[in-house]
């Protein structure tokens, strides 16, 4: 079975930015119910690392074997800076998170663009 990695980090993205949106609304009732993972560090590390696997291996996978194009890199590595940057600011919290999952969902979809119109010999694209 072959994986869309950008696919897939474009869906961490936006899980990403639905837990940090949609939990906050749920924060009166997941403490009656014993759960705490809206300011869960080991969740939000794990997310956060899981983000960075799937970036690096999309990203760099388009970058060698297709494109060599620097943009959705440098567009990555932006995002993800931000997205570390929110777990020490937190009164920045918000400011950082969108932009940082815009960055990361748009080097994602740039890296598919570059990798499907390039011409190479790669059995895992058909051009």
């Amino acid at each position: 079975m072959k994986i869309n990695w950008d696919a897939f980090g474009i869906i961490t993205s936006i899980a990403c930015a639905i837990h940090c949106t949609l939990l906050p609304v749920l924060a009166t009732t997941l403490p009656v119910l014993g759960v705490d993972i809206i300011h869960n560090r080991f969740f939000e590390w794990m997310m956060i690392g899981l983000a960075l696997v799937v970036g690096i291996y999309a990203l760099l996978h388009g970058f060698i074997k297709h494109h060599r194009n620097w943009t959705p890199v440098l567009l990555f590595l932006t995002g993800f800076a931000l997205l570390v940057s929110k777990q020490f600011f937190h009164d920045w919290e918000w400011w950082l998170l969108f932009p940082a999952v815009i960055l990361i969902m748009t080097a994602h979809y740039r890296n598919y663009q570059l990798c499907h119109q390039s011409k190479c010999a790669s059995p895992h694209h058909k051009h």
